[in-house]
């Protein structure tokens, strides 16, 4: 606690600048994986060889990236900028996957009754596969939220300032609690921006709320225990209850009439 009192200014700082960082990585990462997932879905024959590419960005290590990133674009090795971009490859090569998928859960019956009314591509987009595959987007956007902002702490090793360096300083220092610092503000920067996801999730497609409402109805009719038919006072048994006695007194009958011959 020493070190945090004495440090705090410079931690508040790291905290912003990991915030700094991750929040334009995963709006970009977004704006670019939807249409390309849109695109992967409808194009014809584009999904394999969409899903397969960002397969393969996702694929190539983080370290390298940083070195290729800089020569591919021209920026700085420790700037921000290359930080962005890298983290905004990673989270494509996540988001694409499940953007496909969304669109491929809208139903094909909806599409053409949309086109049936006079939706344009466009205007369908827009009005009725972006709402209806909102919900697995959002789970694909959680993803990449807390991914992207675990993988900032990666550019420390290269110098460049996160929450992350103060893992690096931490272990060159031996000091420990340093290190649990970062790793504690880290995990709640992530389940914070998650809950802001969630949020704007809920505030933009307020539909979902009432369709998981009723559904959580339902399985509570589903899981309710089935209560016994009441019978009333004094009535005789059902039919199943006395069908045993039943048999056994008609063959006690025809036993009867074989003796009787």
């Amino acid at each position: 606690m020493k070190w945090l009192s004495q440090n705090y200014p410079q931690v508040i700082e790291l905290f912003l600048t990991h915030l700094a960082l991750s929040a334009p990585a995963i709006v970009a990462s977004f704006l670019i994986a939807v249409p390309l997932g849109w695109s992967a879905q409808h194009g014809r024959g584009l999904r394999g060889p969409v899903l397969v590419g960002v397969g393969l960005l996702y694929a190539i290590p983080s370290l390298p990236l940083f070195i290729i990133v800089p020569v591919l674009i021209g920026t700085p090795l420790r700037s921000s900028a290359t930080m962005i971009v890298v983290l905004t490859v990673y989270g494509v090569a996540v988001l694409v996957r499940s953007a496909a998928d969304a669109f491929a859960s809208v139903p094909a019956a909806t599409l053409d009754a949309a086109a049936a009314v006079g939706h344009t591509r466009w205007s369908s987009f827009w009005r009725v596969e972006l709402p209806l595959a909102g919900p697995v987007l959002l789970a694909g956007v959680r993803v990449i939220t807390v991914s992207t902002v675990s993988l900032v702490s990666v550019g420390a090793v290269i110098g460049i300032q996160s929450l992350g360096t103060l893992f690096t300083d931490g272990f060159q220092r031996g000091i420990r609690f340093e290190v649990v610092t970062g790793i504690v503000l880290i995990v709640a920067l992530a389940v914070l921006l998650d809950g802001l996801v969630v949020l704007a999730g809920r505030l933009l497609m307020p539909w979902t709320r009432g369709a998981a409402g009723r559904g959580r109805a339902r399985r509570g009719r589903d899981d309710a225990p089935v209560l016994a038919e009441p019978r009333l006072a004094g009535a005789g048994p059902r039919e199943e209850e006395r069908g045993e006695p039943l048999r056994r007194r008609l063959a006690l009958a025809h036993d009867r009439q074989q003796l009787d011959r």
